[in-house]
Order: C-alpha cells, then sequence, then structure tokens
C-alpha cells in the first residue's frame, strides 16, 4: 500500500515513521504547509520522493492508495471528502470531524465507494487499555457502575476549541470502547476564566442504562498533570493511571455489599469487601504501531478496522452534545 501523509506538526513525524515501519506499506508522499517541516522530514527519510506544500498532490496522486490526515479538525472533512472521492482509504486524526453531520457524511461516502476509514484513537491500542478491555469483557468487574475520569494539566490553552474538543475526546471514546453501551443522555457544565468565551474547565456526566454512569473532568488550569480513570463493578474495581511509568493498570478485589435484614424491611446493612490489588502485565508495543499495522489489514483485508468511522462518529457525537449542553448551562441532552 502506498501512503500519503498530510500534515507533519507534532504528530505527523510519528505517524510517518510507524507506517514506514509496517510490512506492506510505503510512505511515499508528505504534505505540509511549512516548507521547514518538509525539510525536516526529508532529511530522515530520503526515500519520501513527493514533499509538497500542496495537499492536493496527494489526493490526486494517482499511485497513492491511502491518506492519513493530522490537521487540525476543522479541515478534516473537506480533506477526508476529497481524498475519499478520489478513491483513498483515509486514516485521520481525532476527533473525526467537527460535527456528527459531517461524521455521517464521509461514513456514507466510504460505504458507498467501499474505502475503509479509521479515526486515530490512539488509547485504544495501548496495552493498557486493551488489557482493561480483557478484564471487563471477562466479567471479572462483575456489573459496571461507573467510569470517572480525570484529565488536567496546566495549559495548553487553545483559541479556537474549548477544553471540552481539545482534552475530552481521549476520555470519550475510550470510555465508549469499554463501556460498550449506548448513552441515554449527556449533560456538562464548565466556564471560561479569562475574557473569552472559550471554557478552559469542564464537567460532563453521561448517562446510560442500568444506573451505569460515566463522568469526565477536563481542565486547563491545574498546577498538576492528571490523567486517571476509575472504573467500579460490583466484584472487582480498576484504577487506570496514564501518569504512572510502571502499573498503570491495577485491579482492587474492593467493593461493597448492601444486605437487608428481612426483618425489618428498612434495616439496610452495608458490608465492604476488601481484598488483595494486582497489578496485571501490560503489551509495551507502541499504540501508533498497532494502529498503522490496523490499518494496513483493514484495508487488505477488506474490513472495517477496529476504531472505524462509526466509531468516531460516536465520539463526535457525545462531544457535540457535551457542548450543546455547556453553552446551554448544563442542560440535559438527549441522545
Amino acid at each position: 500500500m502506498k501512503l500519503g501523509v498530510i500534515g507533519c506538526g507534532y504528530w505527523g513525524p510519528n505517524l510517518v515513521r510507524n507506517f514506514n515501519a509496517v510490512d506492506g506499506c510505503t510512505v511515499v508522499g508528505v504534505s505540509d504547509l511549512r516548507p521547514e517541516r518538509l525539510n525536516y522530514i526529508g532529511s530522515l527519510y530520503p526515500n519520501i520522493k513527493t514533499l509538497t506544500t500542496d495537499c492536493n498532490e496527494l489526493l490526486h496522486h494517482k499511485t497513492i492508495d491511502a491518506i492519513v490526515i493530522a490537521t487540525p479538525v476543522s479541515t478534516h472533512f473537506s480533506l477526508g471528502m476529497e481524498a475519499l472521492e478520489h478513491g483513498k482509504h483515509v486514516l485521520m486524526e481525532k476527533p473525526m470531524t467537527a460535527t456528527s453531520e459531517q461524521a455521517e457524511v464521509l461514513i456514507e461516502t466510504a460505504e458507498r465507494s467501499k474505502l475503509v476509514l479509521m479515526v486515530d484513537h490512539t488509547f485504544i491500542y495501548t496495552g493498557a487499555i486493551r488489557k482493561i478491555k480483557e478484564i471487563i469483557t471477562s466479567g471479572e468487574l462483575g456489573e459496571l457502575y461507573y467510569f470517572d475520569s480525570v484529565r488536567v494539566n496546566l495549559g495548553m490553552f487553545q483559541h479556537d476549541v474549548n477544553v471540552i474538543w481539545d482534552l475530552a475526546p481521549h476520555d470519550v471514546y475510550i470510555m465508549d470502547h469499554l463501556l460498550a453501551r449506548t448513552p441515554r443522555a449527556i449533560s456538562a457544565t464548565g466556564v471560561a476564566h479569562f475574557d473569552t468565551d472559550v471554557e478552559n474547565i469542564a464537567y460532563i456526566a453521561v448517562q446510560y442504562d442500568d444506573n451505569l454512569i460515566g463522568h469526565i473532568h477536563v481542565n486547563w488550569l491545574a498546577p498538576v498533570k492528571v490523567r486517571k480513570t476509575l472504573i467500579c463493578g460490583s466484584k472487582k474495581m480498576i484504577v487506570y493511571d496514564d501518569v504512572e511509568p510502571s502499573e498503570k493498570v491495577k485491579v482492587y478485589n474492593k467493593g461493597v455489599e448492601y444486605l437487608q435484614n428481612r426483618d425489618e424491611v428498612y434495616d439496610i446493612l452495608v458490608q465492604y469487601r476488601t481484598g488483595d490489588m494486582t497489578a496485571p502485565h501490560i503489551d509495551l508495543t507502541e499504540a501508533l504501531h498497532r494502529i498503522a499495522r490496523e490499518f494496513v489489514d483493514a484495508v487488505a483485508e477488506d474490513r472495517p478496522a477496529l476504531t472505524d468511522g462509526t466509531a468516531g462518529y460516536r465520539t463526535v457525537r457525545m462531544l457535540e452534545a457535551a457542548n450543546t449542553s455547556l453553552k446551554a448551562g448544563g442542560k440535559v441532552i438527549k441522545l
């Protein structure tokens, strides 16, 4: 598969490196608006012959089979449509699009053209999330009670998107992947502390059936960097700390049981259960390598990718609803 990469800022070089290392794929072209970035890529990969500031050279290139889009989200829809309409398979950065309607159009176009449309939901391919998914699927946690995630740090403040669109996509798609449930409603509150309408702190609540709740806290104005998720089940609980250098996933055999006294209907007894903590082995394979492999294999096998357009749509839909709720002062948005 011959591949072109559009966008070579922070993430683009990582994509080029990983796709170059995957059997069955060759990066033949890179596009970026800044010549210095193209010179940098050219110095690292002299075998890449097409280095251009005009992305149309890649989009219209007859021998390129697939396009990777690593540009600002505002450009994703137009670039994605152009690539699909020229018969290219597409991998795009998260969030997939700026609106759920745009995502739907891309999905329909890819399906009609029988092309692979994939979104780079990076954390889904990490060893930590793969292990957590394995534990949940096995039933080891029991009935799921909640998903509670915190993603905060000091900066980087954005001028074009608020903190929900900047930080929350990761936690939204992780929650969607791990819980594998359809949310009923979503609400969000937040505030912009400076002379701008761009919120720098937000709290998102997602309601599911069976009393399952998801909660996400994102913040640009925190003194420390925190990337921590708690997943609670009736049998066991998981703490996932992405900042932790080792033992990112810890499984706690802890919980509570409610025992009702048969003699007194209203007498509820709470019994606490405390057991061992285990830290399962985590595969350290780079997530981007798995993403590149999954994209190449999905194209070769003519199948949807794990994080396909539909997964991207679900994430955008929840972000969109959360942002609508935020602007409406926390109004509950039915999904």
